[in-house]
This record gives C-alpha cells, structure tokens and sequence, in this order.
C-alpha cells in the first residue's frame, strides 16, 4: 500500500527513562528540578509532549516515589511554558529470576506492586497521557521479564480511562497491538487510542523496516501512532515515522548522543528532530494543537 506522509507532526521527548544511563552522560537530568527544567527546554525546542520518569536524585536510580512525581508535575505545570505532559507507567512489573535451575524465589531487586500502586502517581497527580506497556516483553537482561499480564493491564487501563488520562500505549511487538485492540473492544481504552511503536528494543520487535511497516499497519486508521528507536537509529525513525504517516519520539530514554563522540542534551534531540520533519516539509504541532488532535484536557492535580 501507498505510503501517506503526515504532513502535522508532533514530537515527543523522552526525557530521562528508568534505564541505567545516569553515569553513562551528565546529561541524563536526575532529580525532579534537573526533570522538568530539561523537559522545559525540549518543550521551548519544539516537544509538544515530555514523556517522564523520575529518579533517585542521589543516586540515579529509578524510582517510583510519589513524592517525587508530585514535585516533578508542579515544576512543569509553574512553568510559563506550556507542553502536555505524559508520566511513566511501566514501573512495578519487573521480576528478576534466580538462575536456570533455581529460578525462584525472585531476586531481591525485583519490583512487583498491584495495579493500583502502580497507577497511584497517575491519579494523584492526573497527567494529560500515561503510558500503558501492552504486554509481557524479555529484554536483554538474561533473567529479567517486564510483566504486563492480561489482567493487570486491563486493571490499569480501566484507572486511567476512568480518571480521565489517556493511555499511551506502548507497543513493543505486534501482538500487543493485538490485544491492545481488544482493550478498546472491551471499553477498557476508548476508541481514540495513542500508540507508541518501539522499534528495536531487545527482544521485542526487530529494527528493520518491514518491522517497522508491520507494526504501522496493525495499527487502526482511526489511531493516533508515533515511533522510535534506539541510539544511532533515532534520527532514521524520525523520517520514517513521518514517511509512514506517524508522529516522532526522541530523547535520553533512548539515546546519549547528538553525533559520535557528542554527547546529547533533550532539547538538542528535539531541534534536530524538529530540523528533520520541517525539511520533509511538515508542520511540527505545538501543545494546544496536540490536546486538539487527542482529545486531551489539561488538568491541575487533586
């Protein structure tokens, strides 16, 4: 099938991730100040979206802690600059077996919650998007399994839904599209669901692109969708998203560097990202564009 350019884009930076990137760059931003002022500048670049998670601001380390996510969302909000904001949701789910032979009991770094401590920071501080990873997904890790089961997700789903905050959902392989079809039959997400396409991440769906054009046409036509790799492959989905018809993600979550050897900071990603689209000849959407497009509300926490 013909390929639609999408001819209004919008960018979304990731900005810090919960990887273990924090001494790998200084420009990984730590604590929820260091968050939301990179987040602030991605925003002035051209973000019409933040995508965030926090850390330790000691240590680095992800970290699920309320107060941190309350902290993070009022520094964004105080700013005169306007983005949507969009918190993490895939932090609770992580089992780390023992080894081949004993894998139980799991190890003590795993961290498993319930559903509801999983979406708390969600409804305390009511973002415009959360992310909702739609499956259960190895990563490279040897015994680590991110967990997203059927039923813990149609649980979360049914919380954010409820609150009024959009899932985005994460698609790591083209069976998560799957079943996240069946969420919106279900009326667990409505019908104008976000999707993000996470191209190359190990051992998800393979970074290449008939993968790629896969996973776009498993995605409904009444869907909104946006996409990314990984590293040096980042600047190439940006083309590729807005070739296929999608929308951008770039950022430190993703990717350290501007050029080799160069190390990145988020607005830097999204002014080249943003350099990229303008030259394809598209229009990079502002915020208020975007709540338009999504049918978003912006909202003051409880």
């Amino acid at each position: 099938m013909p390929l639609t350019m999408n001819r209004d884009v919008f960018i979304t930076c990731a900005v810090t991730g919960g990887g273990g990137t924090q001494d790998r760059s200084p420009h990984v931003p730590r604590s929820p100040e260091q968050i939301a002022e990179s987040a602030i500048a991605a925003a002035k670049a051209g973000a019409a979206i933040v995508h965030c998670h926090v850390r330790d601001p000691e240590t680095g380390a992800p970290s699920r802690d309320l107060k941190l996510y309350r902290e993070l969302t009022e520094r964004i909000r105080a700013s005169d600059t306007d983005v949507v904001l969009n918190l993490t949701a895939g932090m609770g789910g992580d089992m780390i077996f023992g080894d081949v032979e004993s894998p139980l009991p799991l190890q003590g770094s795993s961290d498993m919650v319930g559903a509801t401590e999983r979406t708390q920071h969600v409804l305390d501080c009511l973002p415009e998007i959360c992310t909702l990873d739609c499956g259960t997904m190895n990563f490279a890790e040897a015994d680590y399994v991110m967990t997203n089961t059927p039923g813990m997700l149609q649980a979360m789903g049914g919380m954010m839904t409820e609150a009024g905050v959009k899932p985005e959902i994460e698609a790591f392989d083209t069976g998560h599209l799957w079943y996240a079809k069946q969420l919106v039959k279900d009326g667990v997400l409505e019908a104008d669901a976000l999707v993000q396409l996470c191209m190359g991440v190990p051992w998800g769906a393979p970074n290449d692109m008939n993968t790629f054009m896969a996973m776009v046409n498993n995605v409904p036509a009444d869907w909104n969708w946006s996409a990314f790799s990984l590293g040096r492959d980042q600047m190439p989905y940006v083309a590729a998203s807005v070739l296929a018809g999608g929308n951008v993600r770039v950022g430190l979550e993703d990717n350290l560097m501007l050029d080799k050897g160069v190390l990145a900071e988020n607005h830097q990603l999204v002014t080249r990202a943003r350099e990229i689209i303008e030259r394809m000849g598209a229009r990079v959407m502002g915020p208020a564009d975007v709540r338009d497009k999504l049918n978003l509300k912006k909202r003051a926490p409880k």
